[in-house]
């Protein structure tokens, strides 16, 4: 069972401006033939295709492509928004909507409560518009992340009420509503969702146990068809799927 007044200790203690370096170790390069586009439904693009997947995740794209990037990430850290900010556009735009390439965000709960009331967010919203927001979230990190490093008196005070408020009292102390209601989430939406408890605990803990299955001790760590990326930058990144056929 997840801990969750840990958790909280690590948001309340831990500057949230600190990122992980991904620990990697093998790379996923190959000499993969060239593989094919793949046309999306008549009348959408694969950037609009998304499931949920068992560890967690989003899955965007082709759900069959034959090169998978997997991204583990945490919603907090630094060095996983400047790879959505170099990469994600050039991502979507040049592998996704091929067909080739489907994209896996597997939000990793690093930086205590505020990645998990983030990635219950995302949870809440419609599956397709899960990794945009996310984007958004990277985009805007300082301005997510501040409130929660300003306002710890009241955040520990959230943390005392009772389970079906806790979430909610946390998400607004720390601006979380406010930024989702204005990106298409609504207030009631938001509070339903975070009201939860048990929604949130399981969250946690199914995207707790696909990182340690897979040994992810920092974000973010990048995985290419199962075989672990040895870089956190887009142009590294981009070079193996490339490598991998995406070409």
């Amino acid at each position: 069972m997840l801990n969750f007044r840990r958790l909280a200790l690590v948001t309340l203690a831990a500057p949230l401006a600190l990122g992980l370096a991904a620990c990697s170790s093998e790379d996923a390069a190959g000499s993969g033939e060239t593989v094919a586009e793949v046309a999306p439904p008549e009348g959408t693009t694969w950037s609009q295709t998304a499931v949920r997947t068992e560890q967690g995740g989003w899955l965007v794209g082709n759900p069959d492509a034959p090169i998978k990037l997997v991204e583990y990430g945490s919603l907090t850290c630094p060095t996983c928004a400047l790879f959505s900010t170099e990469g994600s556009a050039a991502l979507h735009e040049n592998y996704i909507d091929t067909g080739r390439v489907s994209f896996e965000l597997r939000s990793t709960i690093i930086h205590g409560v505020v990645d998990l009331l983030i990635t219950r967010m995302l949870d809440c919203a419609p599956t397709n518009v899960a990794v945009p927001l996310a984007d958004q979230v990277w985009a805007n990190m300082g301005d997510v992340t501040a409130p929660f490093s300003e306002n710890q008196a009241a955040l520990e005070q959230a943390f005392e009420l009772p389970e079906n408020q806790r979430f909610v009292a946390m998400a607004q102390t720390g601006g979380l509503v406010d930024f989702f209601a204005a990106r298409g989430v609504s207030s009631d939406q938001a509070q339903v969702c975070l009201s939860d408890a048990a929604a949130v605990t399981a969250l946690a803990e199914t995207t707790q146990a696909a990182a340690t299955e897979d040994g992810v001790t920092g974000t973010p760590t990048f995985f290419i068809n199962d075989v672990r990326v040895d870089s956190t930058r887009w142009s590294e990144v981009e070079g193996a799927l490339q490598r991998a056929g995406a070409r």
